[in-house]
């Protein structure tokens, strides 16, 4: 996306290193010194940065430069793209980053594993002639060559901008030990060379695991940037031809075979054809289209030719913004996150300092903290409280740096947020901020929209009352006067007569009757259509028959049509705006979940508290205008606490939808809704909102037991190890395995998720 905005250019960053949000804080204060940026946004599970510059004031390498002064590897820097999304250049930058991490894995592998060889004999059997000096030669390589020629460079930027990131603590606890054991080459003294390389190795194999985690954790918007079509046939000046799909222009006419992807959102022009659009909906069933349906773009035509106008292209795609909210969510932040930006934000420079003084005090107070030694050796094989204090202290210091990089405090609620989003857009609930996930949990009171929201949002003929002459007789004479209209309620007439499977008449002397009514000669017949009082007026009789009925239909909020042949009243069809199937169940399981239900609607108190009724719903407010619905949230805001979400689809509820604590947009409503709104539900059906619910309570849970971890692990660990309980080779594999839990939680969560979704409310 290539961002002019007000003077200003906007460029993307992939950053494969930054792996937490203390490496994403970071970033973005070197960047932030830059004169000229204007914006910094960071997206730990694209690895992205996304800057916004005055145009002309910073060139691509001077981000590049403030990116690596602050420690990390830039991949690439680009400008941002109005089309479509760099898909090919992500996907080849994930695997070239995984891959390198591998080959960095293997050159300190396979030494590493070799020293280990080594030390068994010489612990366990007898000193091995040339020792020192084979382990000095294989643990070059692993501390200088492999991943630490990357990690003390790192290091080394860091310190010189007077930065401290995790590079700096595996520098710490990797150089000091190599070169103190150097020193047995001139006095007799343990070798610490050995600790060296095993630390770097579990450095680097923790980046490797975390890396291609990471990228299980991501497969859901890796997937969604891979489901559009490459390629489209499109007739150019009457030629047909095949052009890439970054080319299309809105106006374009594309050329859809069956089997085919439609390339972008358009609206068909000749042809008929379903088209599968699970992609959107979720819905397997494939879905009938025909001359001015709108069809989706990386939906998949099942059997028709198709002729399909481009309406829209690139970033304004139905799949583009799926993409784009997608994204928006994974690089969002989370309330609580702050608590862990605080404590990263400090937890580097303090893991230093506890480190200086475990050494000191082992320098100084060796006798009086070795009886913790002798204690703990009794459970732990790697204590030795008979070692000098010197080597003690050496072990305390570089223990603590390794044991408490802070990256499974600065993944918890990234790589939550990573699996939660992308799982919701598989179901198709887009949820917009972190922020929202937080809130949601707390919600008391959902407000529902009735008019396209629990309804379907178009009238549709329900009821027939016939005197006299068959109902299909009735509704045949009137469809054939209403075919002439173009009137809502006749297309509901009409519609209505075509699903029952009859044939609309012609019909001759077509004219309305003070917009109150309709009338013309249909096989010789007059047919007169309106309301009682129209139809009075004119002098029909038989009305009287005709008013019980009426006034039952209209209590239960339809709209009722008298028709009329020849003078005399034939009967009623009444035409209502029908309840969604999944309505009713929708609303018992949010009462079941311990919401109360309010809908909030414009329509007559008549017509809202019948379908109130016939739902169950707890509340009415009926006949509010759209600034109406806004005063109508804060008063429910007011009596329940700041715990109201509000489900609207129109241009109206856009308003309301901002003020909710949470707006969720039905996907098929209206654009401005969608982008009010903190979640958007694809498929447009109420049952989603019960889903985004669940999603975001299960989201949030798995977020506050990812931070519980991490904060218990450093708590308990770095006491431990500032003691010399923890030797720092088993340091180094807990800080990697915390990590990795963490993210292997946060993929637990699909597995919950689904048992929430069986067994109800979590």
């Amino acid at each position: 996306m290539q961002a002019m905005l007000d003077g200003a250019a906007e460029y993307e960053v992939i950053v494969p290193g930054m792996g937490s949000d203390h490496c994403a804080g970071l970033v973005r204060q070197s960047l932030q010194r830059l004169d000229g940026v204007l914006e910094v946004r960071t997206n730990i599970a694209s690895h992205l940065v996304s800057v916004r510059v005055r145009n002309g004031d910073v060139e691509r390498q001077q981000l590049r430069q403030a990116i690596e002064n602050a420690g990390y590897e830039v991949a690439v820097v680009r400008a941002a793209s109005t089309q479509d999304s760099h898909v090919d250049e992500d996907l080849a930058v994930d695997r070239r980053y995984l891959a390198e991490a591998a080959r960095r894995l293997w050159i300190a592998g396979i030494p590493a594993s070799l020293i280990m060889l080594l030390m068994i004999p010489q612990m366990f059997w007898r000193p091995l002639p040339g020792y020192l000096v084979m382990v000095a030669l294989l643990a070059f390589p692993v501390v200088f060559l492999a991943g630490g020629a990357a990690t003390h460079r790192a290091s080394w930027r860091a310190l010189r901008n007077r930065t401290l990131n995790m590079d700096v603590l595996i520098s710490l606890g990797s150089l000091p030990p190599y070169f103190i054991g150097l020193l047995g080459f001139i006095y007799p003294m343990t070798s610490f060379m050995e600790m060296a390389a095993t630390i770097m190795t579990f450095h680097l194999l923790g980046r490797y695991l975390e890396a291609k985690a990471k990228g299980r954790a991501s497969q859901a918007i890796r997937r969604l940037l891979t489901l559009g079509a490459r390629t489209a046939r499109v007739e150019r000046d009457g030629v047909e031809q095949e052009v890439a799909v970054q080319d299309l222009q809105p106006g374009d006419i594309m050329l859809v075979r069956p089997g085919d992807k439609i390339p972008t959102d358009g609206e068909v022009i000749d042809g008929e054809s379903h088209v599968d659009e699970s992609l959107a909906t979720g819905e397997s069933l494939p879905v009938y289209k025909q001359v001015g349906d709108q069809v989706l773009g990386a939906t998949i035509n099942k059997e028709g030719r198709l002729r399909v106008r481009a309406l829209r292209v690139g970033r304004d795609t139905f799949l583009a913004q799926v993409i784009r909210l997608v994204d928006q969510a994974q690089g969002s932040r989370v309330p609580i996150q702050e608590f862990a930006d605080r404590m990263t934000g400090r937890f580097v420079p303090l893991v230093v300092l506890i480190s200086l003084f475990s050494m000191v005090a082992w320098l100084v107070f060796p006798e009086a903290l070795r009886p913790v030694l002798s204690w703990g050796a009794q459970w732990l094989p790697w204590v030795n409280p008979q070692a000098e204090g010197p080597v003690l202290a050496l072990l305390a210091a570089v223990a603590v740096l390794v044991i408490a990089c802070p990256c499974a405090l600065g993944l918890a609620t990234p790589t939550a947020l990573m699996v939660g989003s992308g799982l919701g857009a598989e179901r198709g609930i887009l949820i917009r901020s972190g922020e929202a996930i937080q809130t949601f949990k707390d919600i008391r009171v959902m407000v529902l929209d009735k008019t396209g929201t629990i309804t379907r949002g178009e009238p549709r003929l329900t009821d027939m009352v016939a005197y006299g002459v068959p109902e299909t007789q009735l509704l045949r004479l009137a469809a054939s006067v209403e075919n002439a209209s173009e009137h809502p309620i006749a297309r509901a007439i009409v519609e209505g007569a075509r699903e029952r499977g009859l044939e609309v008449g012609a019909v001759s002397e077509f004219r309305s009757v003070g917009a109150r009514g309709v009338e013309g000669r249909v096989a010789g017949q007059r047919v007169l259509l309106g309301n009682r009082r129209l139809l009075a007026e004119l002098g029909v009789a038989g009305l009287e028959q005709l008013d019980r009925r009426l006034q039952q239909l209209e209590s239960l909020g339809s709209t009722v049509v008298c028709v009329a042949a020849d003078g005399v009243a034939l009967g009623l069809l009444a035409v209502a705006d029908t309840l969604k199937s999944e309505s009713h169940e929708a609303i018992r399981s949010m009462q079941r979940m311990g919401l109360r239900v309010v809908m909030l609607t414009g329509d007559n108190q008549r017509a809202a508290q019948a379908v109130a009724d016939s739902l169950g719903i707890d509340e009415v407010q009926a006949e509010v205008l759209p600034q109406g619905k806004v005063d109508a949230i804060r008063q429910l805001q007011q009596r329940y606490g700041n715990h109201v979400a509000m489900v609207g689809d129109g241009i109206n509820d856009a308003p309301a939808l901002k003020q909710a604590n949470v707006g969720i947009a039905i996907g098929a409503g209206a654009e401005v809704a969608i982008e009010a709104a903190d979640v958007t539900l694809v498929r447009g059906e109420l049952t989603g909102v019960v889903e985004a619910m669940q999603l975001s309570r299960a989201t949030f849970t798995k977020i506050v037991q990812n931070l519980i971890w991490a904060s218990v692990y450093n708590v308990a660990a770095i006491p431990m190890a500032a003691l010399g309980l923890l030797h720092p080779m088993i340091g180094v594999m807990a800080m990697t395995a915390s990590s990795l839990s963490v993210i292997g939680n946060s993929l637990l969560l699909k597995r919950r998720f689904a048992r929430h979704t069986q067994g109800g409310a979590p």
